[in-house]
């Protein structure tokens, strides 16, 4: 069910990022590897700086996953509802579908 909030309760596929990160290492790490053998030392650096950038984003996504359903959440987690400016939640739209317990707040120390 749409319910106009989906920009403020969008979830992230961290597992097809994290298969995509892998795909990109590997490719990087090749890329470095032949470039350097074949004596092309700019493009070596240039596959290597990738290979940084990838890896660094592998460890945020392995990170993110780890920390568990306030960032992963399951299928039978239903979407946050949105906060207004004041602090205050939205109104609650019906539901059709199976009724799911509440997630969990998440409070900042």
């Amino acid at each position: 069910m749409r319910t106009g909030s989906e920009p403020a309760t969008a979830r992230s596929a961290l597992r097809a990022r994290l298969w995509l990160c892998v795909w990109g290492l590997i490719w990087t790490a090749f890329g470095t590897a032949v470039f350097a053998l074949v004596g092309r030392p700019g493009w070596a650096v240039a596959c290597g700086v990738l290979l940084l950038i990838v890896t660094v984003d592998l460890a945020m996504i392995v990170r993110h996953i780890r920390q568990g359903p306030h960032y992963q959440p399951g299928r039978d987690v239903p979407p946050y509802q949105p906060v207004d400016d004041d602090g205050r939640r939205a109104p609650r739209l019906p539901r059709r579908g199976p009724s799911y317990p509440r997630p969990p707040r998440h409070r900042h120390p």
